[in-house]
């Protein structure tokens, strides 16, 4: 079956500031290159054969993107060009993008429908968003291996959405740079998570 690979953007300076990103954007810090590399080692160390690589068009998700592109390459492994694509972009915090993430008046991460009568992303439609984007990409794509990179808040809600068919544990933080791998079955077009693998200590 179809093998997909989600994998979150690296710490950046915003991250470490603890201020909110969403549609705006913020560099990687010295770690979250240093995090990116080393996602990007453990995943060629898999052996894939990646058909396409899919970001965010946020800066710090091609960044990202960019240096595993360069840790395959390097590894003699297929390294697709980094195709930007809206659907995967972090949930909009409307006003509060850019400010202290104390100031969210809710749980920054999965902040329910608190965020829409300020302007922002419910987490209802971030979840349809996210799935329908990476489902269509899966289709077609018609690639046997796929990597998406995306950001905390959009891959914590494709997470929660296929955990009822989950083959591993899901109560697992989704650190910078954190790999989710999943089984794509196109005739259902279900996603089942394998595994969850975290990078370095982070934010």
């Amino acid at each position: 079956m179809p093998r997909l690979y989600i994998l979150r953007h690296g710490q950046t300076e915003f991250n470490l500031q603890r201020r909110v990103q969403g549609h705006c954007d913020s560099p990687l810090t010295e770690l979250g290159v240093a995090q990116a590399h080393a996602a990007g080692a453990w995943l060629a160390a898999q052996g894939p054969r990646l058909g396409r690589i899919f970001s965010s068009p946020l800066g710090r998700a091609l960044a990202t993107a960019e240096i595993v592109r360069e840790e395959l390459a390097a590894a003699g492994l297929p390294a697709p060009e980094v195709e930007p694509v809206d659907g995967l972009i972090e949930r909009s915090y409307g006003p509060f993008e850019s400010g202290p993430a104390a100031d969210v008046p809710a749980e920054l991460w999965d902040p329910g429908e608190a965020l829409v009568p300020y302007g922002g992303e419910g987490s209802a439609a971030l979840r349809e968003r996210i799935v329908g984007a990476i489902t269509g990409l899966m289709l077609s794509s018609r690639a046997q291996t796929v990597l998406a990179v995306s950001h905390g808040s959009a891959t914590l809600q494709f997470k929660r959405a296929w955990e009822p068919l989950a083959r591993c544990p899901q109560d697992v933080h989704l650190g910078n740079c954190c790999v989710l791998v999943y089984e794509f079955d196109s005739a259902t077009r279900a996603f089942a998570c394998e595994q969850i693998v975290n990078q370095r200590r982070d934010n």
